[in-house]
């Protein structure tokens, strides 16, 4: 057999590493910790102006935390809020989050009664105090916060599903403190999601001839209910079929190949993950009504720039419905892109070209950067 160059590199290096592991004694048995170690050791932020810091901070009351993440602190702030209610991008977010390092200083932020933040609270004193408000409260705080100790005028803003809620209202209440509101899964109005969402997912189902699906979907009906509310039972059921038709991320069943990642997360400890689900039973019952009745239909007036990133196959929040709002939207600069290959889930789904139009369309909005 020829050895090309590039073989014997391979044979070199993978030489270099037996031997590394002899002179070290036997190699470790393969637990969570080494795994996670292995992960820190891979992200790791070597750069002398870069910043990687997990960070837990007083916001509205309670505690919670953010992680905050880049290769230049010069870069600006871009601040995700998560979807939900309460499932953190924070312990996720290192399968996807790398490349964005290079050009935006990145901050997760689990919300009060979310991952980490659910771990640093009794939850008897943090649920009371669950309400979309009072957590885009917090959303301001937390700006306010970026601000002032990392020394940056504005910050970019995305908000993801439930995070669009909070990240919508951020942008019309305090437009100063933000280059550009970025919005993925967004939801501009409820129950006119959740119409077109049940609409198209039954179509779907009579499509492929599934009965049971047919079956399900058509006994919640009218959905919403004629009072426009919508039961958490037949929320569920809706989106038993509409995930499994592959409307939170295109092409999959489910979404446990991307949320069983938070098992390697050097961020979180398992006390921190199982506080995820935790999180979600808390948040969930006390943030529907909010959710449920959330609708900025009429609010198409904004003093920074707007953007949408939307999934042309999500059937969670349907795009449609942020499309033709959009047509009537105001805005210092306004710009709407479609993923023709991702659902819910575009920054795990098609992460390249998320980074790719964050660069081109909206970082220059931030003024000269030092890339």
């Amino acid at each position: 057999m020829k050895i090309t160059g590039y073989k014997v590199m391979g044979l070199a290096l993978l030489l270099a590493a037996l031997q590394a592991q002899s002179a070290d004694g036997p190699a470790p048995a393969f637990t969570r910790e080494h795994a996670t170690a292995i992960v820190e050791k891979w992200r790791k932020i070597v750069s002398p102006s870069g910043v990687d810091e997990r960070l837990e901070i007083p916001l509205g009351g309670s505690k919670q935390w953010i992680s905050v993440r880049g290769r230049d602190r010069r870069n600006p702030i871009i601040l995700m809020i998560h979807g939900g209610p309460a499932s953190p991008e924070m312990p996720t977010s290192w399968t996807w989050q790398g490349d964005w390092e290079d050009y935006f200083t990145v901050v997760q932020w689990d919300q009060r009664g979310s991952g980490k933040s659910y771990a640093a609270n009794d939850p008897a004193v943090v649920g009371p105090t669950l309400s979309l408000a009072r957590i885009s409260e917090d959303a301001a705080e937390l700006v306010q916060f970026l601000r002032q100790r990392y020394a940056k005028d504005k910050v970019f803003v995305i908000g993801h599903s439930w995070g669009s809620l909070v990240g919508l209202t951020l942008a019309h209440e305090h437009p100063q403190w933000l280059y550009a509101y970025i919005g993925m899964g967004q939801v501009i109005n409820t129950k006119d999601n959740e119409r077109l969402g049940y609409q198209l997912t039954l179509k779907l189902a009579e499509a492929q001839n599934n009965a049971a699906a047919v079956s399900e979907l058509k006994s919640i009906a009218p959905y919403p209910e004629t009072d426009g509310s919508i039961p958490l039972e037949k929320i569920n059921l809706e989106r038993k079929w509409s995930v499994s038709f592959g409307g939170l991320t295109y092409g999959r069943k489910g979404l446990s190949y991307y949320s069983d990642l938070a098992e390697l997360s050097p961020d979180y400890s398992l006390t921190d993950v199982a506080a995820i689900d935790q999180g979600a039973e808390l948040s969930l019952p006390r943030l529907l009504p909010d959710l449920v009745n959330f609708n900025f239909s009429g609010v198409t007036r904004y003093r920074c720039p707007i953007f949408m990133f939307e999934g042309r196959h999500d059937l969670t929040t349907p795009s449609q419905v942020t499309a033709d709002w959009f047509k009537r939207v105001q805005a210092p600069k306004k710009g709407f892109v479609w993923f023709e290959n991702s659902a819910h889930m575009i920054e795990v789904e098609e992460p390249g070209r998320v980074l790719v139009h964050l660069v081109e369309d909206v970082l220059p909005l931030a003024g000269p950067t030092v890339r």
